[in-house]
């Protein structure tokens, strides 16, 4: 009897351990990932992003926006960064994407650099979380701790880069919406959506509000901001999202949206009788409280659906698949 129910357990073991081996392995993101496999990663990666920041300083924002971009459309897996090939067009025509993201030599230099001190080991999904978190120290923005063991996806989607990424005519419900099915919630939007405290915008994106003569928007700088931006012609003409310090990262966007002058109607709808309003009053006051939020949101940004373990690829050149 006794060895009937020892056989029994022992097959019951077996087929317990059988059904667990055949769950996919999620590996989980780590802070020191890297320490024993490529101790100098973090500093190579810091370096060129600093470089480039110095030579550039909208640079940052471009930065912190492609991360964003890359986690927001099949998580954050290097997804944005691949061309278009034979079997798959790429997200960097999507709606949202074409002529507007930018860093990508940014991220490629950083990559090189990388990988000759240790080929095959780092990816570019990771490449981009550290440059993201590197280029907000380089203006002066927030900290993080950035989780590393993602790996590169080995295909990307423009349909979903568009029906994914938020645009910037998008309502507060949709915005809201658009983060929660990321895992993301209205506190940690309105956060992130602090980024844009740095860098520019086209013209393209903020004309139609600048000139509806609505009220929910300051006239006089709906006026300025007509200086750069015609009412025909001059798309890609670029002003800086902050013109009091368009390139330092602090909580004056937030004191533009109290005052009506945020430049894209996704920025302002945070702050238009809605349920965010509360949230933007209390960033406009306390920098403490953004900053911290700032960051953790970047943090849990980071952690949407990564490729680990065997999952993906270690891309060589973070354009094109292995």
């Amino acid at each position: 009897m006794a060895s009937c129910l020892s056989f029994s357990c022992m097959v019951l073991t077996i087929a317990v351990l059988l059904i667990f081996l055949s769950l996919p392995c999620h590996a989980q993101l780590s802070s020191n990932f890297y320490d024993n496999t490529c101790p100098n990663a973090l500093s190579t990666i810091r370096s060129a992003i600093d470089a480039a920041v110095s030579n550039e300083q909208r640079m940052a924002a471009s930065l912190i926006r492609l991360h964003f971009h890359d986690c927001f459309v099949q998580g954050c897996d290097g997804s944005v960064l691949l061309e278009d090939t034979a079997s798959f067009t790429g997200e960097r025509t999507a709606r949202n994407n074409a002529n507007s993201i930018r860093g990508f030599e940014v991220i490629d230099d950083a990559k090189a650099q990388v990988e000759s001190v240790c080929p095959g080991i780092v990816s570019c999904a990771d490449i981009l979380a550290v440059a993201a978190r590197d280029a907000s120290v380089a203006v002066g923005g927030p900290s993080w701790t950035v989780n590393l063991g993602r790996r590169d996806s080995t295909t990307a989607s423009r349909s979903l880069a568009d029906s994914d990424l938020p645009a910037f005519t998008d309502s507060l419900d949709r915005l809201i919406s658009l983060f929660g099915n990321k895992g993301l919630n209205a506190r940690d939007m309105v956060a992130l959506s602090g980024a844009h405290t740095i860098g520019q915008a086209r013209c393209l994106t903020f004309r139609g509000r600048i000139y509806n003569n609505a009220s929910e928007i300051d006239p006089d700088f709906a006026n300025t901001r007509r200086s750069q931006c015609p009412n025909t012609g001059g798309d890609g003409n670029l002003a800086p999202l902050d013109l009091v310090t368009p390139n330092t990262f602090d909580k004056n966007y937030y004191s533009n949206l109290i005052a009506r002058r945020g430049l894209l109607q996704s920025d302002q709808v945070l702050f238009s009788g809605g349920s965010t309003d509360s949230i933007v009053n209390e960033y406009s006051t306390d920098s403490s409280s953004f900053s911290s939020d700032f960051a953790s949101a970047m943090v849990k940004m980071g952690n949407i659906d990564p490729l680990t373990g065997s999952q993906g690829e270690i891309r060589r050149v973070c354009t094109v698949v292995n």
